[in-house]
Order: structure tokens, then C-alpha cells, then sequence
């Protein structure tokens, strides 16, 4: 066998395996926002009798690779958008849940969540709002200068509990790709553009559970234990205008200092490191009765609705190819030839947009100013006028 063909044959096994892997992914729910979408979204009614539910559109943005590759975006600033969608009931015991949408923040400011939610069992969908219970919900959030970041929140007996480290998102006007993964190990990833930004465990990361270890309740400060860091000085000396007026008036009236540069010497008396600080008092931690293992925690046994349900300052978010599976490589593979054929194109025409904003906005400054130029000539002429008349 030549070389070339035992090259070959290697690319087609790789293809076959490839296809077969991506063959055996279950896919419980995929959308791509094609004609017909809204045959199986169910637009909410909430907040809409207080005239502050927001419009849904389908579209490809402002900017996009290919205008025909459309998704659904917020339009309205100040409202409440909800919408949901409803696939066959699953369970993940056994089997990773993966849970991916890409999304696209038009908008340069404002507040904006864009995040999704899971939801299980039964739910009205025409009332679906920012009351229902979810079982997960996932995706950036961005509002302000502090909140920037990636919500992964889970739900458990009715409590929603909010991942506990830091997990930053994009802050761009650019589509990205978020991704969640829970495995039966109780571990878990999130992806922003296939790039894992944060993983652990479900066990570590929430407070799913009770903890562990707690801090003795019985436990008490031992009386000699010294907590202060700092000290005054035993042998700083003292000043001497308090020495003096010591021994003439008692140490009572040495307090009394009225000269300015001798209280700001009092004030700045040196305190030392305190030789015998034993550091701040910590309770002896014990085994917590009320603990008690989970094997699964990272099970949701009756996912069954898809939702989107955001409060929008200022609208302009999108979203688009979202997809719930067992497979990590088969999300990985949609990511791919969705956004990662397009975000080069998307970049490009982003750019584009921003060069003629910059050159229109350079254009009505040259307007603005001829207009300026002429006002003044104008008024000149005006004042010549008058003055000839007088």
C-alpha cells in the first residue's frame, strides 16, 4: 500500500468515526430560527396588559455574515420579553446535558441580559414570565460597569442557586457562542466560542448541598486569646510637652494638647506588630450532621421547555442556533459551522458599518461647521446692514 493511500484511508476512518460520533448524539431540541419558527415558539403575554412586553424580530442584525441567516431579537428599549418553546420531555440521568446558544448584543450600552432558562414539567407558556420556575438558566449579562458576566444558576426544591465564581462573557457587538455542560460525574464546563472559560464541580461550585464542615457551635474564644494585630509601642517615648506639662498639671491636663502641630504628633504615634497576635479566632469546623451525599445532583429528570425571558433598557439583542444534546462534540460541530464560519464575514461587515458611521459622522461635523462659518459671515453682513442705517 503507497503512502498516499494508507493517508487516505486514514482521512476516511477519521470521517466515518466522526460521523458515527456525531450519529450517536440525541438531540432533544435545535434551532436554527428558519421560516416557520414561530409554528413552535409561544409568544408570552406577560406584561402585556401593562403595555411593557416587548416585540420579537426576525432577523439577521445590523451586521451579518449572511442576511438570510436569521435569528430573533429584542426591538423595543425599556420592556420585558418573553418567549418559549416546548420539546419531548428527557431526563440526563446517565448522560451530559448540553445546553448552547450563540448570541449577538447589537446594543453598545445599556443594561441587557441575555441568557436562557431550561424549564421542567408543566408550563403555561402564554404566561411564562420572570415569576415561573426554571430549572437552569445560562448566558451573559451585562449591565453597567460591574455586572459583566456569565450567569449559570441552578435550580434545586424550589431554590435557585447561583454559581459561585466569577465567570466573565463578552462584552462586543459581536455574535458569540456560550455553552453549559453537566456530566453524571457532577462536573461541569462553560464554553464561550468552544474555548472552555471555566469548569468543576457541581458539588464545589453551588451550594447545592449543605456544607460539609461547619464551624462548632459549642466551640468558645479562649479568654488569653490576643486578636490585635497592632499595638502601641510600649517604649515609644513621649512627647516632651506632655512630659513637662505631666509633671506640672498631672497626667489629666497633659491630654489636653491645643497646639496643632502637637495633636497631629499624637496622632501619628506608632503602633508595632503585636508580638503575641495569635491571628482572628475561627470556630474548629465539624462534621455537619445535616450532610448528606447526592449522586444526583446533576440530574434534571423532566426538562421540557426552552425559554427567553429578559428585562431590556436597551434592546438589540439576538439569538440564534441553540441546541440541547448529550454530546459535547456534536454542540461543538454546530458552533462550528455556524458561527465559525461566520464570524470573520461578521467581523468584516461590523467593521465596515463603523467606518461609515465614523465618515457620516465626520461629514456632519464639516456640515456643522460651514453652517458655523456662514452664520458668521451672515451675522457680519447683518451688523454692517444695521450700522449703515444708523
Amino acid at each position: 500500500m503507497s503512502i498516499s493511500t494508507s493517508s487516505q484511508l486514514v482521512s476516511a476512518l477519521a470521517i466515518t468515526f466522526s460521523f458515527l460520533l456525531l450519529a450517536s448524539a440525541e438531540v432533544f431540541f435545535e434551532e436554527r430560527f428558519q421560516d416557520g419558527w414561530e409554528k413552535w415558539w409561544v409568544k408570552s403575554d406577560w406584561k402585556k396588559d401593562e403595555k411593557m412586553a416587548g416585540e420579537w424580530k426576525h432577523t439577521a442584525g445590523n451586521w451579518s455574515a449572511d442576511p438570510n441567516d436569521k435569528g430573533i431579537q429584542t426591538t423595543e428599549d425599556y420592556r420585558f420579553y418573553a418567549i418559549s418553546a416546548e420539546f419531548p420531555e428527557f431526563s440526563n440521568k446517565d448522560r451530559p446535558l448540553v445546553f448552547q446558544f450563540s448570541v449577538k448584543r447589537e446594543q453598545k450600552y445599556g443594561c441587557a441580559g441575555a441568557y436562557m432558562k431550561l424549564l421542567s414539567g408543566e408550563v403555561d407558556q402564554k404566561m411564562f414570565g420572570g415569576e415561573t420556575p426554571y430549572s437552569i438558566m445560562f448566558g451573559p449579562d451585562i449591565c453597567g460597569q460591574n455586572t459583566k458576566k456569565v450567569h449559570a444558576i441552578l435550580s434545586r426544591n424550589g431554590t435557585n442557586h447561583l454559581i459561585k465564581k466569577e465567570v466573565p462573557c463578552e462584552t462586543d457587538q459581536l455574535t458569540h457562542v456560550y455553552t453549559l455542560i453537566i456530566r453524571p460525574d457532577a462536573t461541569y464546563s462553560i464554553l464561550i466560542d468552544n474555548e472552555e472559560k471555566e469548569s468543576g464541580s457541581l458539588y464545589n461550585d453551588w451550594d447545592i448541598l449543605p456544607p460539609k464542615k461547619i464551624p462548632d457551635p459549642e466551640a468558645r474564644k479562649p479568654e488569653d486569646w490576643d486578636d490585635e494585630k497592632f499595638i502601641h509601642d510600649p517604649e515609644e517615648k513621649k512627647l516632651e510637652h506632655e512630659d513637662s506639662n505631666e509633671k506640672l498639671h498631672g497626667e489629666s491636663e497633659a491630654s489636653d494638647v491645643t497646639d496643632p502641630e502637637q495633636k497631629e504628633l499624637q496622632k501619628q504615634k506608632q503602633k508595632i506588630r503585636n508580638p503575641n497576635y495569635k491571628g482572628e479566632w475561627k470556630a474548629p469546623l465539624i462534621d455537619n450532621p445535616d450532610y448528606k451525599e447526592d449522586p444526583d445532583i446533576y440530574i434534571y429528570p423532566n426538562l421540557r421547555y426552552i425559554g427567553i425571558e429578559l428585562w431590556q433598557v436597551k434592546a438589540g439583542t439576538l439569538f440564534d442556533n441553540i441546541v440541547v444534546c448529550d454530546d459535547p462534540e456534536y454542540a461543538k460541530k454546530l458552533a462550528e459551522d455556524t458561527w465559525g464560519r461566520q464570524k470573520d464575514a461578521e467581523e468584516e461587515a461590523f467593521n465596515e458599518d463603523e467606518r461609515t458611521r465614523q465618515d457620516e459622522y465626520k461629514q456632519d461635523e464639516r456640515e456643522d461647521e460651514e453652517d458655523a462659518d456662514a452664520n458668521t459671515v451672515q451675522d457680519a453682513d447683518t451688523e454692517k446692514h444695521v450700522s449703515d442705517e444708523l
